[in-house]
């Protein structure tokens, strides 16, 4: 259903686009009281005495086009010396989104969840749009959702599945709860390309010895010198959680300039939110918890059981880089004046994925799984956004607890 927009919710919406950066930076506070909450005892016990209010498509699509939304062409990387005139050829898709990825690798996707369901906005391939206003990326971006169940996900108001903290308050009836969920496969297949790509290799430090059957790469120009895997492993589990964790916090800005509620946070258990969704995972004696593998149908990641095989996940990484659409095939559309022949520059595959798939199934062959020590799937930061309780601030709270946004929130926005 396309997105119904209000002569009152445009004037908002251009009220919020005016609202400032510096702001949004110093104004913003983890404000969890929302209308419809209590807090049973306490110093701060209270009883909101409004009634529990979703947010309405309108806010809720700005707020997810702030975290996940198309916003043009990823402007790839300029330049390496070690293979000038060639390009790097490290994205994994021509898309730009409103949070960045490391190299372009672009692994995650963002979920969501609110009284009317559970939902995917699956943005990280589709192809970037002009657009004419704030209404219509937007309006896109309400289109693209992906409904997955008819309600809220469900999850136990305890421990260990929400942290003590929050069990008062965590994905409480009218919020809107949103987070990115990375694919640790393919951000790991991708930090080995664009190490193979400059020339390094890796090696198992983590069992004491080499990996089988490099031999063949002796003359990669770093040949000398493998990069462990505990660090690559590490390392693209870093940057996922960089992405993640940037997405969250560009809708805590959007809030302060909305005028909502909410924060960011990390305080329930990731396992029970994605098993919440769909997810599907897998045991082995040699991990210490389960992995969760993919979503069947809608987050297939790049690692068995959702391909056939690593080189099977290699295979569907170089068709994604260099098949049509992807940011390495001539082409693509992009932003340059001349974008095919800057496309037709990138850097070609040949021996960097058959290194790859190399390592990569050492790894799975080792671990029994992929990555070989992180999460196959990777979830971190939630934002929560609801409609705020203002009373509850000032009775409990000296001057300044909120925004003039918030208080101006339900003549402004309803």
């Amino acid at each position: 259903m396309s997105l119904v927009i209000g002569e009152h919710e445009r004037a908002a919406l251009a009220q919020a686009a005016g609202f400032g950066l510096f702001a949004a930076i110093t104004g913003r506070r983890s404000r969890r009281f929302p209308v419809g909450g209590t807090i049973p005892s306490g110093a701060l016990a209270y009883t909101s005495r409004q009634p529990v209010q979703p947010l309405s498509e309108v806010e809720r699509a700005l707020l997810l086009s702030l975290m996940s939304g198309v916003t043009g062409w990823n402007d790839g990387i300029a330049h390496h010396p070690g293979y000038a005139p060639a390009l790097p050829n490290y994205p994994g898709s021509a898309t730009g989104r409103a949070m960045p990825s490391a190299a372009g690798f672009h692994t995650s996707q963002l979920f969501f969840t609110d009284d009317t369901g559970c939902y995917l906005l699956p943005t990280r391939d589709q192809p970037p749009q002009d657009f004419a206003s704030i209404e219509d990326w937007i309006s896109h971006t309400a289109d693209s959702y992906v409904r997955l169940s008819e309600s809220r996900l469900q999850l136990p108001r305890e421990e260990p599945y929400m942290e003590g903290h929050n069990t008062w308050i965590g994905n409480h009836p009218g919020s809107l709860l949103a987070f990115a969920v990375a694919d640790l496969a393919e951000h790991l297949l991708e930090n080995l390309w664009f190490f193979a790509a400059n020339g390094y290799r890796i090696t198992d430090d983590i069992n004491g010895r080499e990996i089988p059957g490099l031999q063949g790469f002796s003359h990669l120009a770093h040949a000398d010198e493998p990069i462990p895997l505990s660090f690559v492993e590490q390392y693209s589990l870093t940057e996922a959680s960089a992405e993640l964790s940037i997405a969250a916090h560009n809708g805590a800005l959007g809030l302060q300039a909305m005028g909502l509620g909410g924060w960011i946070y990390d305080g329930l258990d990731r396992p029970s939110v994605l098993g919440g969704f769909g997810f599907v995972a897998g045991d082995d004696p040699r991990w210490a918890f389960p992995n969760v593998t993919g979503l069947p149908g809608h987050f297939e990641t790049l690692s068995p059981p959702h391909v056939a095989s690593v080189a099977d996940g290699v295979d569907k990484l170089v068709a994604r880089k260099f098949g049509p659409g992807g940011p390495s095939h001539p082409d693509t559309g992009g932003p340059w004046a001349d974008t095919r022949q800057v496309r037709a520059c990138a850097l070609p595959p040949d021996g960097i994925a058959e290194l790859v798939t190399l390592q990569a199934s050492y790894i799975y062959d080792t671990f029994g799984k992929l990555p070989g020590t992180v999460p196959t799937v990777h979830a971190l930061m939630y934002l929560q956004a609801q409609h705020l309780d203002t009373e509850f601030y000032d009775q409990f709270y000296g001057p300044g607890a909120y925004l003039s946004t918030h208080a101006e929130h339900q003549g402004r926005w309803h």
